[in-house]
């Protein structure tokens, strides 16, 4: 990691998530989830996409798409999938913190150094927010929230 050559040894786990595309004969008006199966679909412009829950892994672990592609199976039972549009599936891994919060603050070892980063599968729309946190910190403004995600509390 980055961080390690400023001596800093951040255990990160990844949350690694999978989905492929169908070209399914019919569009979905609306996403849906089967929480039995452990898969969400949604209409795409690239077609029908299933998508799986996160595994917890190491960053260099092997695909392990048995979930997704049980759910599909599940699925093609109550809607019709249609062929796979893209092979292989695509799978991505989300850095986050074992406690799944992100890290937010002052660099404990490095004068104007800051840490934003650990969000997981919640950058997106943690990101802007811990942003505006850390903009407040920069200030000298400190909150109960900035308190609880500052690195010199939780390395």
């Amino acid at each position: 990691m980055l961080l390690a050559a400023f001596g800093y040894r951040i255990q990160m786990v990844y949350k690694r998530g999978y989905h492929a595309h169908f070209n399914a004969p019919v569009a979905i008006k609306r996403p849906f989830l089967d929480a039995s199966n452990g898969v969400v679909a949604a209409s795409m412009q690239k077609g029908l996409r299933v998508t799986s829950g996160a595994a917890l892994v190491g960053l260099d672990a092997q695909p392990v798409p048995t979930q997704l592609q049980q759910g599909a199976r599940a699925l093609d039972e109550l809607i019709e999938l249609g062929p796979r549009v893209d092979e292989p599936q695509w799978f991505g891994s989300r850095p986050c913190l074992p406690d799944m919060l992100p890290l937010v603050g002052k660099a404990p070892k490095h004068k104007g150094m800051w840490f934003n980063f650990g969000h997981g599968h919640q950058g997106f729309t943690l990101g802007p927010t811990t942003a505006h946190l850390l903009a407040d910190l920069i200030e000298g403004k400190r909150t109960e929230l900035t308190a609880f995600l500052d690195p010199a509390n939780r390395l």
